[in-house]
């Protein structure tokens, strides 16, 4: 089959590679779509895992092959796959903090080599604790580039359970790249008035069509000053970080009011360092919230908002390539434009 293999330096590869063997309990899948996100351009873009791999995880397609023991599935159903699933038995699934269940961290979908997703190849081998547990069916219609953001949809609804805004709180969601722009689609659907921030006309425009009030660049408007004149001179109750620049989690300190909730999810590099004011944390009662990956608990549920059509993810689809455009695409969506939003590898496409 073909792969598009990362190779190290930034670079990834189009080559022909083993379909992978299944064993008992397992599937194999063949891809039709696969969205590109970010973990995946910070692991090539900083060469953050030794190659070969294949990366890819947000994966949708058709089971063409079951392994002895699955009763879930059979031959011809339309799939998206998660790439981790937690034990659920630990000390840290007991608290529900799932992404740090060392069983979690357990890549369970590969296409060969070391496991990484696997999604950028034409055929990936599903282990069994993810056929158990983290294959979600998709209906007939449902377009498969529709279906593979359950995974990212999934993240950020795992956010917006976190901060649980409501009716009478003025969220600021800053960045309106495709999972901005997601947030800006729940937090929606939870009643809350909602301020967003991007610095491109294009994205600003989706933002306010999927629900913002307000929607701004932060380089030509004053944030913090808008927020205050919306919310009697407080601030924002609530602020989604979904973007990572210089200063903008003290662009998010500055907005929000005293005893606001910050959300930190666009911070995943270990070589990121925040700067912020330790009296506007402490003095000032606010407080910063992480939330990464997953939740096994809302899975049903985000299949559900994805593939029942009440998330508009399609119309975050800017470009859908084949393999022999993959570094094409990772540069666009390394640098994107107003052009560009969410890139969609289809790998059994020819051209």
């Amino acid at each position: 089959m073909r792969a598009a293999v990362y190779t190290g330096h930034g670079k990834l590869e189009v080559q022909q590679v083993p379909v992978p063997e299944i064993g008992p309990g397992e599937m194999l899948v063949c891809v039709h779509a696969c969205g590109i996100c970010h973990t995946d351009l910070k692991k090539v873009e900083h060469d953050l895992l030794p190659p070969p791999r294949i990366y890819g995880h947000e994966t949708a397609g058709v089971v063409v092959r079951v392994g002895e023991g699955v009763e879930k599935f059979k031959v011809g159903d339309r799939v998206a796959a998660f790439h981790h699933i937690p034990c659920r038995n630990c000390f840290y699934c007991d608290r529900k903090l799932y992404a740090q269940c060392a069983g979690y961290k357990k890549v369970g979908i590969t296409a060969g080599f070391a496991p990484a997703g696997g999604g950028f190849s034409q055929y990936v081998r599903v282990m069994d604790w993810i056929v158990r547990d983290g294959v979600e069916r998709i209906p007939d219609g449902v377009p498969f580039e529709v279906a593979s953001f359950v995974e990212p949809v999934n993240t950020c609804h795992k956010a917006v359970a976190t901060m649980n805004p409501g009716p009478g709180d003025t969220v600021l969601i800053q960045g309106q790249g495709p999972i901005g722009l997601i947030f800006t689609m729940l937090v929606k659907r939870t009643g809350a008035r909602i301020v967003a921030t991007d610095t491109m006309p294009e994205r600003l425009a989706l933002a306010r069509k999927f629900g913002a009030e307000e929607a701004m660049d932060p380089r030509t408007a004053g944030v913090a000053g808008l927020l205050k004149s919306l919310t009697g001179g407080r601030g924002a109750d609530q602020v989604f970080v979904a973007a990572s620049a210089p200063g903008i989690v003290d662009e998010a300190l500055k907005a929000s009011r005293p005893g606001a909730k910050i959300l930190l999810f666009a911070q995943t590099s270990d070589t990121e360092r925040i700067e912020l004011s330790g009296a506007g944390i402490c003095k000032d009662e606010r407080s910063l919230v992480g939330v990464y990956s997953a939740s096994v608990d809302l899975q049903a549920e985000s299949a559900r908002l994805v593939l029942g059509g009440e998330l508009r993810v399609a119309d975050l689809i800017s470009h859908s390539i084949g393999l022999d455009r993959i570094n094409e695409g990772i540069q666009m969506a390394l640098h994107p434009n107003g052009k560009s939003l969410k890139i969609m590898v289809q790998p059994q496409r020819i051209a």
